[in-house]
């Protein structure tokens, strides 16, 4: 079955020449969604061989576009940080093959520190324990399912979270031991703690009924 890769960008030039030649290694189409970005990440998209689709910014908006534009029977969320370990993409094969709508990986920081590795078995323990894996953690599901589902809801922060809730419903969904290998920037510079602490403090209010648009201006007040 054809494999697509979709990647949302925003200004991450250099974050494509590290990662995006691992993607067109293992899928059938590599398709970066961007949001309107100021560098060279479209040049750097197209020069390397990946489809680009263009748009406004908004990363749910950039998923969908990507997805609408994909050929492929099973679509892979990755973000432009984030890596598949070594047979990441046979295992999504294995998965859908076996009879999974979707799923997504577990998770390992790019920077091996205490904090990192404490801050990645938080986010293991959550995910197996909730079985809501986010957006970083590579998820992916089969056409059929992600059209069902109506695809991401254009909102500005927790569209991943709102996918994976609705995702995790259905028989089979799957959770692959193997991690991503995704970037560690964002703990490193708020701390490990810290970054946890505030993405689960805004998963609650979400949870509870705050609006996405309004937990937006409350995530850029306090990280």
């Amino acid at each position: 079955m054809r494999l697509a890769i979709i990647v949302p960008t925003l200004d991450e030039e250099d974050t494509l020449r590290r990662h995006l030649p691992a993607a067109l290694a293992v899928a059938d189409e590599v398709i970066v969604a961007d949001g309107g970005s100021a560098d060279r990440t479209v040049a750097v998209a197209r020069e390397l061989g990946a489809r680009l689709i263009a748009g406004p910014p908004g990363r749910g908006g950039q998923l969908n576009r990507g997805a609408a534009a994909a050929h492929s029977e099973v679509l892979l969320f990755l973000h432009a940080d984030t890596t598949l370990p070594e047979r990441g993409a046979e295992r999504i094969r294995e998965a859908v093959a076996a009879g999974a709508p979707g799923g997504a990986f577990l998770l390992r920081f790019d920077v091996d520190r205490p904090m990192q590795r404490l801050g990645s078995r938080l986010i293991n323990w959550r995910t197996r324990w909730l079985r809501v894996p986010l957006g970083d953690q590579a998820q992916f599901v089969t056409r059929e399912t992600f059209d069902r589902l109506g695809g991401f809801r254009d909102w500005p922060l927790l569209e991943d979270l709102d996918f994976a809730l609705r995702l995790r419903r259905l028989p089979g969904f799957t959770l692959i031991a193997e991690p991503v290998t995704t970037g560690a920037r964002r703990f490193i510079e708020q701390g490990a703690v810290r970054t946890v602490a505030t993405n689960w403090l805004i998963w609650l209010l979400f949870l509870c009924g705050v609006s996405p648009h309004r937990l937006a201006r409350l995530y850029r007040q306090i990280r």
